[in-house]
């Protein structure tokens, strides 16, 4: 008789073993013969060797499933365990990755897919169209989709704090929570794409970095993917310094919005002239979003042709 302990890494516990061990509970039926214990993120099996390695071995297989759907379901649980193809429900077309509660994350319109094609061929792109056409969320799937993968170490996003009609200095807290609310579009993609439990443990060890643009300079990014946001808000300098932050193995996307520029006049946008200046190199795209492309509120497409027609 052996005795393995297993470590369930980064796992929402109630969503693995289930509320009240209900899942673990069913597990354990396939493995009769078994002494299974749960405590916290251990799980011990005592028993003869052989039983013990085919039931580590379908727990691994088990979370292989939960890191790439984000769920585990009952039905999921008795597939594994019989030795079955788990058979997902969803159709994979065009799924960039699934995310909380196994939602499928999708590239949504023809752009949408030019930047998720645009991704296989090039190590830098640029993203640009109107507010709400899912430029930023569909590059921050990309990334997390590189990053499950292994493609990438870690992800960094980050964005001008450029004041939009507002100023820094009157917000409360410190500089982190006076940047925070430029920030936030980012957190709300990632908390749709990653389990809260794993997303805590990636920021906290900085396999996620999210930061203003400032706090690039000087830094070679390595084995990132790394999404610059709200990038017609940067000025020439900023934009050139970011670009110039790219190390090995890394993946650049900027986005913007050149209608929504908030730099003070006459201060040109690091991104107009960027998109003029790098045309024609090999492994940069641009992908250019229209109102075609707005998945939001059925109005928004209507405000936004409303404002170019002005």
């Amino acid at each position: 008789m052996i005795e393995k302990l297993i470590y369930l890494e980064s796992v929402d516990l109630v969503e693995f073993m289930g509320v009240k061990n209900t899942k673990l509970d069913l597990i354990k039926t396939h493995f009769p013969k078994l002494r299974i214990v749960a405590r916290g993120n251990w799980l011990k099996a005592m028993g003869e060797a052989e039983e013990v390695a085919d039931f580590e071995e379908k727990i691994n297989q088990l979370l292989e499933h939960y890191e790439r759907y984000n769920v585990l379901k009952e039905d999921a649980i008795n597939d594994i365990m019989q030795g079955q193809k788990v058979v997902q429900q969803e159709s994979p077309d065009d799924t960039i990755l699934f995310g909380v509660n196994g939602k499928p994350i999708k590239a949504r319109t023809e752009n949408q897919r030019k930047l998720v094609d645009a991704y296989e061929k090039n190590d830098l792109m640029f993203a640009v169209g109107p507010a709400g056409s899912g430029k930023t969320y569909t590059a921050i799937a990309l990334a997390v989709k590189a990053l499950k993968s292994r493609v990438v170490r870690r992800i960094i996003l980050s964005r001008p704090a450029v004041e939009a009609g507002e100023k820094l200095g009157f917000l409360p807290g410190d500089m982190k929570e006076k940047i925070d609310p430029y920030l936030q579009p980012l957190y709300d993609a990632l908390q749709d794409m990653i389990p809260a439990v794993k997303l805590k443990e990636y920021m906290e060890n900085g396999t996620i970095q999210i930061a203003p643009l400032a706090y690039m300079r000087g830094r070679t990014l390595n084995n990132a993917f790394v999404i610059l946001d709200e990038a017609q808000n940067t000025t020439t300098n900023q934009l050139k310094m970011f670009l110039t932050r790219m190390g090995t193995s890394a993946k650049f996307v900027v986005t913007g919005d050149i209608t929504q520029i908030d730099l003070p006049n006459p201060m040109t946008s690091g991104l107009v002239q960027a998109m003029r200046i790098l045309k024609g190199i090999k492994g940069i795209e641009r992908i250019k979003f229209s109102v075609k492309d707005i998945v939001r509120h059925r109005l928004v497409q209507d405000i936004v042709e409303a404002y170019d027609k002005e």
